[in-house]
């Protein structure tokens, strides 16, 4: 288990997504937490954005990024607490076609050693839609950093073993049929 170094290491590209009403491009850590990280491993940013706490707006990029052939991956930080305000994962359920639900399981359990029982107020999130791997995380930097070091470093390494979501990325478009030649 583990970094596989005899396998070459392919960056994808990863839009990032920053959820609040409140941030701004100074103001934004936890969008430069996840941008900084993604870079270091070899990624490329293909786009950030900061997009206030409203289901359309989100819907919306999510969508134009699900449908961009240069974004393979969507990191959101912001939006998945409890509160009136809080709709990153309403968003998600909208454009999805599969839940990933270990995803938020797993980070849930990484970030009670840290924040202990105050994780279950957490509704981080993952799912896929047109070959786009989409993830959900706590708007702090913390969550990021967890969300990031603990799961997403090694996921999106195809160097990872025993398994990887990069090396699936070819198969995630297979149930989509292609319409007979007229």
């Amino acid at each position: 288990m583990g970094i596989d170094e005899k396998r070459t290491f392919v960056g994808i590209n990863i839009a990032v997504m920053t959820v609040s009403d409140t941030r701004t491009p100074a103001t934004d850590t936890s969008g430069d937490t996840l941008a900084e990280r993604l870079t270091t491993a070899g990624h490329t940013l293909a786009e950030r954005i900061i997009i206030k706490d409203d289901v359309g707006l989100i819907t919306a990029k999510l969508k134009q990024w699900i449908n961009d052939p240069k974004v393979d991956c969507i990191i959101t930080s912001g939006g998945t607490g409890v509160t009136g305000r809080d709709v990153t994962p309403e968003a998600f359920k909208q454009v999805w076609e599969k839940e990933i639900p270990g995803f938020g399981e797993l980070f849930r359990w990484i970030s009670l050693k840290s924040i202990g029982t105050s994780t279950v107020q957490s509704r981080a999130t993952a799912g896929v839609a047109n070959g786009t791997y989409m993830f959900a995380l706590p708007g702090s930097p913390s969550a990021c950093r967890d969300g990031w070091d603990e799961i997403l470093k090694f996921q999106l390494d195809i160097r990872h073993r025993p398994c990887n979501f990069v090396e699936l990325m070819p198969r995630l478009k297979e149930h989509m049929k292609l319409e007979p030649k007229k």
